[in-house]
């Protein structure tokens, strides 16, 4: 057999589990009443949960910001794609989390993939939630330190771990808000451990960050956190309504990680332009009270009319409000029924979500209304009825 031959059978097993993925293409700007290869659908599957993917002042900030400072940022930051926007930016997000520093990235990926690498290596230890993003686990993998999962929220697990370990420097990885489940981390007692084990701790927030917290400074500002060995990262291509990330953290501890993170060192930095737009999103965020109430009453409205027996509406006080179905195909059939309604929830299986755990993940936006909520609500329980 040739490579060919082993890829094309790989990918039949993958179409005999129902895990094939399919790309769409929508013609309209992100929002909850889209048109999606041709079809007006009502989403439900958007990380934009304040509606300000598609904001007239992020637009318009846009276009001033590449009236300005033009398209690419030329070169790596260290090098001379750093410009002053770059730098009011980071003063901007560190004044909003309340942290003394933050360092921009293009990505939220290249952050996570990064940082941990920067802190420990070979001869040290990460431990990480076994439901951790993708992202957090391929940048323990590239550490090379010893790699340590623990049930998901299990602090009496992590514990025994961090108690056993014979490591020279130790690192907590865990995300704040948990991507397919919609649930928090333990954020309290995971930092008292790192501080009772001398370990840092790393929050992936970015599904946190805009959302929860007074003024949507996110999960940790929520839980009332603060310490020079917690690390935050924050997305902002999610509740920002844009695109990049950050991590924020001590000043020293931001030093360190400028001077020694690859995933900082070695690429080109973000579009200026997209930084003097990212300023407004912040102040939008900051006076974006009204929005976070709206999320909330479609989640409380969610709670109240969905009446589900063979699915399970798991447990979440974030706009992830996931259906656990269990069966790949099950799940699969659901999302096509809802699509079939002009409906779109994706269906999330394995590797995503653990085996037998496959789900509808619905994606609450404040740009949607209570008739969209409604209209949701009465699709499922017709879709879940059905033989």
């Amino acid at each position: 057999m040739t490579l060919l031959d082993h890829l094309r059978g790989e990918m039949a097993e993958r179409a005999a589990k129902a895990l094939i993925r399919r790309r769409r293409t929508l013609d309209t700007p992100c929002g909850p009443h889209a048109v999606v290869d041709g079809r007006e659908m009502l989403t439900f599957c958007s990380n934009d949960y304040l509606g300000l993917a598609a904001h007239p002042a992020l637009a318009a900030a846009l276009k001033e910001g590449v009236a300005r400072w033009g398209g690419g940022a030329g070169a790596a930051h260290l090098v001379s794609g750093h410009y002053a926007v770059h730098e009011r930016l980071e003063a901007r997000l560190a004044e909003f989390t309340g942290c003394e520093r933050t360092l921009f990235f293009s990505t939220g990926y290249m952050v996570n993939m990064g940082v941990a690498a920067a802190l420990v290596g070979r001869g040290d230890a990460i431990f990480a939630d076994r439901l951790n993003h993708a992202s957090l686990v391929d940048g323990a993998l590239l550490s090379r330190a010893e790699h340590h999962r623990y049930p998901h929220a299990d602090t009496a697990a992590l514990a025994r771990l961090l108690a056993a370990s014979t490591a020279r420097r130790k690192l907590i990885v865990t995300d704040g808000v948990f991507s397919m489940d919609g649930d928090i981390a333990p954020l309290a007692e995971l930092l008292a451990l790192a501080e009772a084990h001398d370990a840092w701790l790393l929050v992936d927030d970015a599904h946190g960050f805009g959302v929860l917290g007074p003024q949507g400074r996110g999960a940790l500002a929520a839980a009332g956190l603060a310490h020079w060995r917690l690390l935050m990262v924050g997305t902002l291509g999610k509740a920002a309504g844009l695109s990049g990330a950050f991590v924020a953290g001590q000043g020293e501890v931001i030093e360190w990680l400028m001077q020694t993170m690859r995933t900082y060192l070695f690429t080109t930095g973000a579009p200026p332009a997209l930084a003097h737009a990212l300023l407004t999103a912040i102040d939008l965020i900051e006076h974006g009270d009204a929005l976070r109430a709206r999320l909330t009453a479609h989640r409380q409205q969610l709670h109240d009319t969905l009446t589900l027996h063979r699915w399970q509406l798991m447990p979440s006080p974030t706009p992830i409000q996931p259906v656990k179905i269990g069966d790949n195909a099950a799940a699969l059939a659901a999302a096509n029924a809802l699509w079939d309604a002009g409906l779109w929830v994706p269906a999330i299986r394995p590797p995503t979500v653990p085996p037998g755990t496959a789900r509808l993940r619905i994606s609450l936006s404040a740009a949607h209304t209570a008739d969209d909520i409604a209209r949701l609500t009465e699709s499922l329980h017709r879709i879940e009825a059905q033989p």
